[in-house]
């Protein structure tokens, strides 16, 4: 079932995160995030911006939402996209749930513009975004470094 994030989620959101911090160069984070650390980033974001979990047996196991793209204010209507999912739930359908539910929500809350960032090579995300009509606008490559590589970051971007 998908709902809104709550407090009480952050456990399963911060294990679900650290995984990819802690083992994959899909994000850029590099120090494990602590759980009182996730209660604030969502304490800071619940009633500001979408953010929606998919919750299976009283677990969750995957999340998204949108946060600030730029901090000034003629960017408020323009959002940036994360979605995460458990290791063990992907090719379950649970990422394109998720994406359809949370686009939904954007639009009903007057975002314009969605932008999500991906650290490439990933053709799973890329065929999840691109499945829901972003497109790619920028490709940067070698701009960071993680795990002993350089790495590269492509943009995807859809207007609402």
């Amino acid at each position: 079932m998908i709902r809104n994030v709550k407090i009480e989620d952050s456990k399963d959101i911060a294990k679900i995160n650290n995984y990819y911090i802690l083992n994959t160069c899909i994000t850029f984070d590099m120090e494990k995030i602590e759980l009182n650390d996730m209660k604030e980033k969502i304490k800071k974001h619940i009633n500001r911006d979408p953010w929606i979990v998919y919750e299976e047996n009283n677990r969750v196991i995957g999340y998204a939402y949108v946060s600030e793209w730029r901090s000034k204010a003629a960017f408020d209507l323009t959002k940036e996209v994360t979605i995460y999912l458990d290791i063990n739930e992907k090719g379950k359908g649970v990422g394109t749930k998720l994406m359809e539910e949370l686009l939904k929500r954007c639009r009903e809350a007057g975002i314009h513009t969605l932008v999500s960032v991906i650290t490439m090579p990933n053709d799973v995300s890329v065929s999840l975004h691109e499945k829901f009509g972003f497109k790619n606008v920028a490709y940067y490559k070698e701009v960071g470094y993680k795990q002993e590589k350089w790495l590269d970051v492509g943009s995807w971007h859809l207007l609402l």
